[in-house]
C-alpha cells in the first residue's frame, strides 16, 4: 500500500496522519515506484501522477501543503504553501481539509497536534534541523501549551543506520549534556571516530523537553527497508516519501 493511515491511540478524533512507503506508483528506476519529490531528477510527469494519487487517497477536498524544505527553522502557515511551496521545514493550520505535509528519505517527520484537534503541524527533522531548533520553532508557532501537545515520529533511518562524525555527536553535546542525550550515539563498531545516531531519541529528548507528554513514534527505519521506503544514506539517488497530517472539521 502507498499511503498508509496511522490512528495513534489518544489523539484527537478529527486528526488524520498519513504516510507514504514507495510500493506502487508511476517512477521509474532509480526512483521506481511511489516517488513524490519533484526536485530529485524523477519525470514531473510521474511525479504528479503519484501525487495526484496521494490527494485521492486523502479526505475529499482535502488541499496539500508542500515545502521546499532546507534543512532550517523556519515554520509557516500551511495556507501560503497551497500554491507555492513556501522555503521552510514546517508548517502549521487550523484550517480544516490542510494538510501540513513533510518529505523525507532518511530524515525525521514530526507531526503534532493539540490534544483538542484544533491545529496541526508537520516538521521536517534531519540532524541539522534538529540541532538548530526547528521543534522548538514549531511547537511555538502553535501557540499551545506544550503539555496540551502530543507528537508522533515517523519513518526516518534507524540508529544502526545512521553514523555521523563527532562533530555531530559535538553539537549535540554542546546544547545537552545530559545522559540522556549522551545516550543517542553510541560508537561505530566499524569507523575510529565516528557514532551511530538515534534521531528519533534525540528528537524525544527535544520534546520532552519543550514539555509534551505525549510523544510517540513508528520505529521503522527507512535505510533498513529497500522495499518499503526510500533511503538518501543507502542508496543517494532515490525519491521522497511523504508524512501529512490533517483536520478534518
Amino acid at each position: 500500500m502507498s499511503v498508509v493511515k496511522v490512528s495513534p491511540r489518544g489523539w484527537p478524533g478529527n486528526v488524520r496522519i498519513f504516510y507514504t512507503t514507495r510500493t506502487g506508483g508511476h517512477s521509474e528506476a532509480p526512483f521506481h515506484g511511489f516517488n513524490l519529490g519533484l526536485h530529485v531528477g524523477d519525470d514531473l510527469g510521474a511525479v504528479k501522477k503519484n501525487r495526484a494519487d496521494l490527494l485521492a487517497q486523502l479526505p475529499a477536498a482535502t488541499e496539500i501543503a508542500w515545502l521546499e524544505q532546507v534543512h532550517g527553522t523556519q515554520v509557516v502557515q500551511a495556507c501560503d504553501s497551497l500554491q507555492t511551496p513556501a522555503r521552510a521545514d514546517a508548517s502549521w493550520t487550523g484550517d480544516a481539509r490542510v494538510a501540513c505535509a513533510v518529505m523525507v528519505a532518511d530524515c525525521l517527520p514530526v507531526l503534532l497536534s493539540n490534544l483538542s484537534g484544533t491545529v496541526v503541524a508537520a516538521v521536517h527533522a534531519g540532524w541539522r534541523g534538529l540541532a538548530a531548533g526547528v521543534l522548538e520553532s514549531a511547537v511555538s508557532a502553535l501557540n499551545v501549551a506544550p503539555r496540551e501537545l502530543c507528537a508522533w515520529l515517523g519513518p526516518a533511518i534507524g540508529r544502526e543506520a545512521f553514523e555521523v562524525g563527532a562533530e555531530v555527536r559535538s553539537t549535540f553535546l554542546r546544547q545537552d549534556d545530559s545522559d540522556g542525550c549522551a545516550a543517542c550515539f553510541r560508537a561505530s563498531p566499524t569507523r575510529a571516530g565516528h557514532y551511530l545516531a538515534d534521531l528519533s531519541a534525540l528528537a524525544t529528548l527535544r520534546l520532552d523537553g519543550l514539555g509534551l507528554r505525549k510523544v510517540e513514534g513508528i520505529g521503522l527505519c527507512t535505510a533498513g527497508d529497500a522495499g518499503r521506503f526510500f533511503s538518501y544514506r543507502r542508496d543517494d539517488i532515490t525519491g521522497r516519501m511523504a508524512c501529512l497530517i490533517l483536520r478534518e472539521y
